[in-house]
C-alpha cells in the first residue's frame, strides 16, 4: 500500500511538471523536428524518461534546463532515426504524386509563418538550435553550451554563422523583435 501512495504522489508531481513545462517543451521539440505529431511523441518520451529517471536529477541546474536537455537529445535521436528519414522520403514522393492542398490552403499556410521563422527552420540543425535556444528560449550562450555539450565559443560561432546565413535571406525589419542584434 505504501508504494502505491508514493507512486501516486510521484504521478501528481509529474502531472505538475507536465502542466508547467509541457507547452514550452512541445514548442521546442516542434522547432527541431518541424512536425507536430513527432513533437508530441517526443514530448511523451521526455516525460516518460523524466518519470523513470527523476531520482537521477541532481538539481545542479533548473528543472527547465534538465527537461530542455532531455528534449534536445530526443529531438536529435528522432532526426537521426530511420523512421524520420523514411517519413521525409514518403512525404516528398507523396507531394510529387498528388497535391492534397488547394492553392488557397497553401497560400494561407505560407502567410501564417513569417519569412524569418521559415528561414530559421530551413537552417542546418546546429545553427537552428543555437538561434532558437538563444533568441526564442532566452538561454545564455553558457547555458546553451551546457545543453549541447560543446564549448561556449562554439555556440557563439554558430550564432554568428547562423545570422550570416540569414543575412541575405531575410528582410532586416524581421529582426526588429530580436534585442540589440543586427545581422
Amino acid at each position: 500500500m505504501r508504494n502505491h501512495i508514493e507512486k501516486s504522489l510521484n504521478e501528481e508531481q509529474l502531472k505538475h511538471v507536465m502542466d508547467h513545462h509541457g507547452e514550452y517543451l512541445l514548442r521546442l521539440a516542434y522547432l527541431y523536428v518541424k512536425d507536430w505529431p513527432a513533437a508530441e511523441d517526443i514530448l511523451q518520451e521526455v516525460f516518460l524518461t523524466y518519470y523513470q529517471k527523476a531520482d537521477q536529477f541532481e538539481q545542479r541546474s533548473s528543472l527547465k534546463t534538465y527537461l530542455t536537455k532531455i528534449t534536445i537529445n530526443k529531438c536529435h535521436d528522432y532526426l537521426r532515426s530511420w523512421k524520420n528519414k523514411r517519413s521525409l522520403f514518403s512525404e516528398a514522393i507523396g507531394n510529387l504524386i498528388s497535391s492534397s492542398k488547394s492553392p488557397e490552403e497553401a497560400v494561407e499556410q505560407q502567410m501564417g509563418q513569417t519569412s524569418l521563422m521559415r528561414e530559421v527552420l530551413e537552417l542546418p540543425t546546429k545553427y537552428r538550435e543555437v538561434l532558437l535556444l538563444f533568441y526564442y528560449q532566452e538561454f545564455t550562450s553558457k547555458e546553451i553550451s551546457q545543453l549541447l555539450d560543446c564549448p561556449e565559443n562554439t555556440v557563439k560561432t554558430r550564432l554568428k554563422r547562423a545570422k550570416a546565413l540569414l543575412r541575405d535571406q531575410v528582410d532586416p525589419r524581421e529582426w526588429e523583435g530580436l534585442p540589440d542584434e543586427q545581422i
